[in-house]
C-alpha cells in the first residue's frame, strides 16, 4: 500500500519559476543568492528546492567552521 502525495500547490505550479524574492524569503539567503540558485537549477521548483537546502547547509557549515 502506498501513501498518497498532497500537493501543497496549485496543479501545474511545479512548472512555474519562483519569484526570487519569494524563493530568497523561503530560503532566508539573499536576493542575490537566491538569483544564482535559481538561474542554474531552474524552472523546476523541485530541483531548486534542493538546491537551496544544499546551499543554505553548506553556508551553515562554513560559518560554523569560521573562528
Amino acid at each position: 500500500m502506498t501513501k498518497a502525495r498532497v500537493a501543497s500547490l496549485a496543479p501545474g505550479a511545479e512548472n512555474e519559476p519562483y519569484d526570487t524574492a519569494a524563493f530568497a524569503r523561503k530560503y532566508g539567503m539573499s536576493e542575490k543568492s537566491a538569483e544564482v540558485v535559481l538561474s542554474a537549477n531552474g524552472p523546476s521548483r523541485t530541483a531548486c528546492d534542493a538546491a537551496a537546502r544544499s546551499f543554505m547547509e553548506a553556508v551553515a557549515r562554513r560559518s560554523k567552521k569560521q573562528p
